[in-house]
């Protein structure tokens, strides 16, 4: 795990305290880095997770699928002939 400390400096245990606290906490991902930003008598926390794999699932005809393996030639045949919409342009490029 990378860990970035800011705004001031703390001890290797105090680093290490807050290491444990993150992992404590979400124990169920793996995460990746963590940044310390040190304000006064507060303490942020910014941590990274690494990246989940995701099955993409769609509706389609009204079923949802992950992937088109049990489809028949018609059915495949009708989603590849759907109209696919770009959907690139950011959020904020549209506000």
């Amino acid at each position: 795990m990378v860990v970035n400390v800011s705004g001031g400096t703390i001890s290797e245990e105090e680093k290490q305290a807050y290491m444990k606290y993150v992992i404590s906490k979400h124990s169920d991902q793996k995460i990746t880095g963590l940044d310390i930003n040190l304000d006064g008598d507060y303490v942020d926390l910014k941590y990274y997770y690494e990246p989940k794999d995701f099955e993409r699932i769609r509706r389609i005809t009204g079923y949802l699928v992950g992937t088109l393996d049990h489809w028949n030639n018609g059915k495949r045949a009708e989603e590849r002939d759907r109209v696919k919409h770009d959907v690139s342009v950011s959020v904020m490029e549209q506000i």
